[in-house]
């Protein structure tokens, strides 16, 4: 958890998992940037993880990896990180952060390389 009281929202239209300080209006201190792979198999693929500076090292980006993980989690679907940060939290972290499938990550850095946008 974080140590500052944050709330994390899911605009899955933009890729972007933000947490916000202060409620849905607040103002927003870190996101994951993600899209969503659909082929070979569904997956949630987290592309940048950004805290804003003025709260780095309070947890946020945590908090937004332990977030993302458990939104696949409930989906049923599987996460792909290609984001360094998400990958090492993944590491330190995997009874709540499953491994993806080699042909997964492939897939995944496939559809980055073929559409920068993602990025």
């Amino acid at each position: 958890m974080s140590d500052i009281d944050i709330d994390i929202y899911d605009d899955r239209d933009r890729g972007l998992l933000q947490a916000r300080a202060g409620g849905a209006h607040g103002d927003i201190v870190g996101r994951i940037q993600y899209f969503v792979l659909d082929e070979p198999r569904r997956a949630l693929v987290p592309v940048h993880t950004v805290v804003e500076p003025a709260h780095e090292g309070k947890g946020i980006a945590g908090s937004l990896a332990r977030e993302l993980y458990a939104m696949a989690a409930r989906e049923a679907v599987a996460v792909a990180p290609l984001c360094s940060f998400v990958v090492t939290w993944a590491e330190r972290h995997p009874g709540e952060a499953p491994a993806a499938p080699a042909e997964l990550l492939a897939a995944a850095e496939a559809a980055l390389a073929a559409d920068p946008e993602k990025w």
